[in-house]
């Protein structure tokens, strides 16, 4: 049927939603239903070189293209992302896809286009910005925000309705290569920046995608894919609330399971997280989608089917609906295990419904839709004829405040930055002159171009080194790379020790390539032993602090390093997470003191290259103590981060909400308390403080964490400038899984902190919950709100 002829009831864009998917499915035979629960990955690699695990084992010839769309799609697979495409081009051919689609089954319908878009659209010659790492050093959600909707406009505008982002992984262990994809080890950091993103990418049209749903983070050793074990209460009060969040306040169209099994059960095949707790209690009504060829694995690597059919039919019952990237389990064997009665087709009609409805929110079934977005209800403007410019000036704008705001001054003790008044400068190091630690493992330059190396990154990526020289044009700058990120040639440092020699400072820029399943020294995949710095980068710091010449250590990376004591030997020492195309500039800008650092640690800095895994959400047996010779303390911990300014917080409060009668500082299990300070900038430059607030249960039913972060807010503050903060804290965020598995409030006594990091806390207020225990629920508060006065 075509969309331009006389509309059915299902291109009706007036009738809601469901019912008009509803409508269609009824008229659709089982091949068709299944067709809309798989995606077709046209011109994905199969030698090897692939950008998912077992690619190379499962990549298969390319599929019979009009066979497969015959009867209608669900989804296409990176038809940006797979090669360097020029965006016009593949506007074209994105729409002559969709219109093949939508000309081949009975419904006219088209697929769902999916992308990545972790650190911007995976698309050739799209903005990079810094990796999920940095947003979280920039505690800045509502820049998060904004980043994610000019994301999501890029990829509108081209004709995709699907981002598989973000990341909602808690970090347990920062040996597992995929860290770098983490916003931090504090689950209340990561649900309000992803949450952020998510309401940002969604803003823009584009479904965002929840992963990795759920534990993947907390695999054993911090190896990729491992099994996971985590208790119960680690599961439900580290792992979940994040994804809790970007359901309840994000609003998440979409969520990935995990690679992993948890306790031995793979999510990919778990009805208690992806249908009971997902859909029964959460209440999520959005599509579940695979991870690239997880449902194939439930046979091939977990071995909990015996088959294809196996794998699809546990899949599908546990509650996903959509098998990605390519065709495998949910065609031909999935219709056979329906024929044979193993799978009911009411779960086929399940999911169908699902992505069939996800289709009519995003404007597939209606009756004006067309292939180019220009022309459709939601199009943006773009066809065939138009020049895309996919890295615009503000959207490198963007990236660039992101990449400032999350750099990470670590250590200044004698003031050496910035860097002034020196006639010449040694910059030494793998990556000073190098553009690899800037862009993450999901950039697509990291990504798919090592695949293509005939092809240019199609973006501008000032190195550090370039951007020095822009910064300081007075100075005499001389290079050296000393040795490379990760091989074991010491050829190189002799000259690097000599221009530090003879230079007034030196700078060296260390750290990590990212790259996949081993390419990289971090990336999907790169996982590590130990947390001591790649290659023999320890080596040439060491010999350069020898010297006796002033050393800045820039660690540019996709992890935090044991840095041990050379961070401690430094004149300076700053911190980067692939802070993106515009972070040579950022970090130079931090170096030159043009920029004023403001970031703050989302992972703690380990002393120790072994100490793993250490997180600062320990109860008291988890820190340093007198029944272990281990000191896990971290050199640097979460939340730490200088300036070139000062702050002094004065005018503390505490106050409880309702207040219980003859006691201020009591309120009841349901009730809330507000706690604050003033915050000014003592100092003679414009800066950002970024107050914490801390969570301490000393008294509980289990052994909880000394403290957790449960509010924040960025301050910024001219010179002499002060400004009154408040955070309202509901009794909520006391909450905690109990020894019955039950989320309980209960009575006692709470330690309200307010920090400039999870170990330096200012001022700590003692108040107290009373009344009947409470259990809650998701609809509980999950966030405290921030105000701020003038």
């Amino acid at each position: 049927m075509s969309p331009h002829s006389n509309p059915a009831p299902w291109q009706d864009a007036a009738r809601p939603a469901a019912e008009r998917a509803g409508e269609v499915l009824r008229l659709m035979s089982l091949e068709e239903k299944i067709a809309q629960l798989y995606g077709v990955w046209v011109g994905a690699d199969g030698s090897g070189e692939g950008v998912a695990p077992h690619q190379h084992d499962l990549a298969e010839e390319p599929p019979d293209w009009e066979g497969v769309i015959s009867r209608g799609l669900g989804h296409l697979t990176r038809p940006f992302g797979t090669a360097p495409v020029d965006p016009a081009m593949g506007v074209q051919a994105l729409a002559n896809s969709q219109k093949e689609i939508a000309a081949a089954n009975r419904f006219a319908i088209p697929a769902i286009a999916h992308e990545e878009c972790l650190s911007g659209f995976a698309a050739w010659q799209a903005t990079v910005y810094p990796t999920p790492l940095a947003w979280g050093a920039a505690f800045d959600p509502d820049l998060v925000e904004e980043m994610a909707a000019q994301i999501g406009s890029s990829m509108r505008r081209v004709g995709v309705h699907q981002g598989l982002s973000p990341v909602l992984d808690v970090s347990r262990d920062s040996r597992w290569g995929r860290t770098e994809e983490t916003i931090g080890e504090d689950p209340y950091l990561v649900g309000t920046v992803a949450t952020a993103y998510v309401r940002g990418l969604q803003s823009s049209g584009v479904v965002a995608t929840l992963k990795h749903f759920a534990g993947y983070s907390a695999s054993r050793a911090g190896r990729n894919l491992a099994p996971v074990s985590a208790g119960t209460r680690e599961f439900a009060d580290l792992l979940l609330p994040p994804f809790e969040m970007a359901v309840a306040l994000g609003g998440a169209r979409s969520v990935m399971p995990s690679y992993t099994a948890n306790d031995g059960v793979p999510a990919t095949a778990d009805p208690g997280l992806l249908t009971r707790l997902l859909r029964e209690d959460w209440g999520f009504s959005g599509t579940v989608v695979s991870d690239y060829f997880a449902v194939t694995f439930l046979e091939t690597l977990h071995g909990t089917a015996g088959s294809a059919g196996d794998a699809a039919a546990a899949a599908l019952d546990a509650g996903v609906d959509i098998e990605l990237p390519t065709l495998r389990c949910y065609g031909a064997p999935l219709a056979e295990e329906v024929r044979r009665g193993r799978v009911s087709e009411e779960a086929v009609d399940r999911a169908a419904l699902r992505v069939l409805t996800q289709k009519c929110e995003l404007g597939l079934l209606d009756a004006d839709w067309s292939p180019f977005p220009a022309e459709g209800a939601g199009g943006t403007g773009a066809g065939a004829d138009v020049d895309i410019d996919l890295d615009p000036p503000e959207h490198r704008d963007l990236a660039r405040r992101l990449a400032e705001e999350s750099v990470v001054l670590l250590a200044n003790p004698a003031g050496a930055l910035p860097l002034a008044g020196a006639a010449r400068t040694a910059v030494v190091g793998p990556l000073a002159g190098s553009t690899e630690g800037m862009l993450g493992c999901y950039s697509f330059p990291a990504h798919v171009g090592p695949s293509h190396p005939d092809t240019g990154i199609g973006i501008e990526v000032p190195t550090l080194l370039e951007a020095l020289r822009a910064e300081l044009p007075g100075t005499e700058l001389d290079h050296r790379g000393g040795c490379g990120v990760d091989d074991p040639d010491t050829s190189g440092i002799a000259d690097a020790v000599a221009a530090a020699e003879a230079a007034d400072v030196c700078v060296a820029v260390v750290g990590d390539r990212a790259g996949l399943f081993g390419r990289g020294t971090s990336g999907e995949g790169c996982d590590v032993a130990d947390l001591r710095l790649p290659g023999v980068q320890r080596q040439l710091v060491e010999a350069l602090l020898e010297t006796g010449t002033p050393v800045v250590l820039v660690v540019m990376s996709g992890r935090p390093y044991g840095l041990e004591d050379l961070a401690e030997r430094s004149a300076a020492a700053v911190q980067a997470f692939f802070p993106g195309e515009e972070g040579g500039r950022a970090v130079a800008g931090v170096l030159a003191g043009r920029v004023n650092p403001s970031g703050r640690l989302p992972v703690g800095v380990p002393r120790e290259v072994g100490a793993q895994p250490v997180s600062y959400l320990a109860p008291a047996l988890g820190r340093r103590s007198e029944v272990s010779s281990v000191d896990p303390t971290a050199l640097y911990p979460f939340g730490h981060g200088l300036s070139y300014t000062s702050f002094a917080w004065t005018d503390f409060r505490a106050q409880a909400r309702p207040a219980a009668a003859g006691d201020p500082a009591a309120t009841a299990t349901d009730g809330s308390f507000t706690v604050g300070c003033t915050v000014r900038n003592t100092g003679a430059r414009a800066g950002a403080e970024v107050v914490q607030v801390y969570l301490g249960d000393p008294v509980a039913r289990v052994s909880r964490p000394v403290r957790s972060l449960i509010g924040y807010a960025r301050v910024e503050l001219q010179p002499g400038q002060e400004r009154r903060v408040e955070f309202a804290v509901a009794a909520d965020l006391a909450a905690y899984t109990g020894p019955d598995g039950r989320r309980v409030v209960e009575a006692g006594d709470l330690d309200l902190s307010l920090a400039a990091s999870s170990e330096d806390i200012r001022h700590t207020a003692r108040v107290r919950l009373e009344g009947p225990t409470r259990e809650v629920d998701h609809t509980r508060h999950l966030v405290s709100e921030a105000a701020m006065g003038d």
